[in-house]
């Protein structure tokens, strides 16, 4: 198992430094640009024009791995997938209609929750009736019991997931930076409580992340977009969820909360 975490991190890393040079110019040629909004602070109108929709690079380099590694179709790993590639899904999308509308917003905010609602609705009725109700409470040896409650949980708890990451992407690096963190807690916990496949997707996603965070870092040449925003929001709140800890969720995220904080007040402090 060990050795597939090295594996899985090291070519998810190799493969999303070699995916960068071919991808950004892809969209630099489909004018796949950012949008800045006029009003918004000075130093973000440098940003317009920066390619978005960077998030493929680390999601193909996701699937490429675990294509390679030959895992289980029926893999709880494969659940992980699935949120990443979904709620990927709803921010390309999102990224496509910002492009072609030349504006900040793309798909209306009910057409965004619809679609959050469907793909959350589908892993809540999985989680349902594969792992149960309970959720854990953090540090203490107790379960909390949700049974039909379970459901409008789940949907709740996905929406605020794929929001926090996504408004954590603000600067450069930031919401790569802090994912990679949060995935390797999970990665660790994963391992230890023996769901060694969550575990390798986990590293996996990081390693991805942390090609990515060659051309996303401070000067970014590319944005992962709501593409990635989204997708790594979801398979993040997957992977918590199958391991029964959605609640420590809101205490790792809160290096999310507390960075889109930080991020308000400089800009603020700025103008």
């Amino acid at each position: 198992v060990t050795s597939n975490l090295t594996l899985g991190l090291v070519l998810a890393f190799i493969i999303s430094i070699i995916l960068g040079p071919i991808t950004i110019p892809m969209l630099r040629r489909l004018k796949f640009g950012q949008n800045i909004r006029k009003e918004g602070p000075q130093s973000h109108l440098k940003k317009a024009g920066t390619p978005t929709i960077g998030g493929i690079i680390f999601i193909r380099s996701t699937l490429i791995v675990l294509v390679v590694m030959r895992f289980n179709p029926m893999d709880e790993a494969m659940i992980a997938l699935y949120s990443l590639l979904a709620f990927g899904f709803i921010g390309f999308l999102d990224d496509i209609l910002k492009i072609i509308k030349k504006q900040n917003e793309g798909l209306k905010a009910w057409q965004k929750m619809v679609l959050l609602i469907i793909f959350s609705t589908a892993i809540a009725v999985y989680g349902y009736v594969n792992l149960g109700t309970a959720l854990k409470i953090p540090f203490i040896d107790t379960k909390i019991p949700l049974g039909i409650l379970y459901i409008p949980f789940v949907i709740v708890y996905y929406a605020g997931a794929t929001n926090a990451v996504n408004l954590t992407d603000g600067l450069d690096g930031l919401a790569s930076t802090v994912s990679v963190l949060v995935l390797t807690f999970f990665a660790v916990v994963a391992f230890t409580m023996k769901h060694e496949s969550l575990a390798v997707f986990s590293v996996v996603l990081a390693g991805g992340l942390l090609g990515f965070l060659k051309y996303n870092a401070y000067p970014a040449k590319v944005f992962m977009g709501d593409t990635g925003s989204l997708a790594i929001g979801g398979a993040i709140a997957t992977i918590a969820l199958i391991l029964e800890l959605p609640l420590i969720l809101f205490i790792v995220g809160g290096i999310y909360v507390f960075e889109t904080i930080s991020v308000i007040l400089q800009v603020s402090s700025y103008k």
